[in-house]
């Protein structure tokens, strides 16, 4: 439930920005602050892996692949759920982005910051918390 609601939410926005602001472009949120951009990124976090799309795609189906196997082996430890539906909503969002359209667009701009967009902080909160989640239950025995 919690993948499917950021996938809802991740494509949504994508195409709000998609329709609203050109390829390029850009648009004051809260000046200074926070930009809203119209920009694409066919690699991985901070553009790594550029220009490769289909080792970016194989790397992010080995990803859901072992989140999947973690969580089914781990289910019993407690909010384990949302961190895995965080990580993997965000990953299946930009994966739908790239096998749609090539590429993933980013629109969230911050001051000396790389576009992003909500399936990144997703992913983002979902591994820091997973993280945490790892750490509070010592390493949790498969269930």
């Amino acid at each position: 439930m919690v993948a499917a609601v950021v996938i809802a939410f991740d494509q949504l926005t994508k195409s709000l920005i998609r329709s609203s602001i050109r390829l390029g472009g850009a648009r004051d949120l809260l000046p200074g602050v926070v930009q809203l951009v119209h920009t694409t990124n066919s690699g991985v976090a901070f553009s790594t892996l550029s220009g490769s799309a289909v080792a970016v795609t194989l790397l992010a189906f080995v990803v859901l692949a072992l989140l999947g196997t973690y969580f089914h082996r781990h289910r019993a430890v407690p909010w384990l759920w949302l961190a895995t539906g965080l990580i993997a909503g965000g990953a299946v969002g930009n994966l739908v982005d790239r096998l749609r359209v090539g590429a993933v667009t980013d629109f969230i701009k911050l001051p000396d910051w790389p576009a992003f967009n909500l399936a990144d902080s997703a992913i983002t909160i979902g591994v820091v918390a997973l993280v945490l989640l790892i750490g509070r239950s010592g390493n949790p025995r498969p269930a």
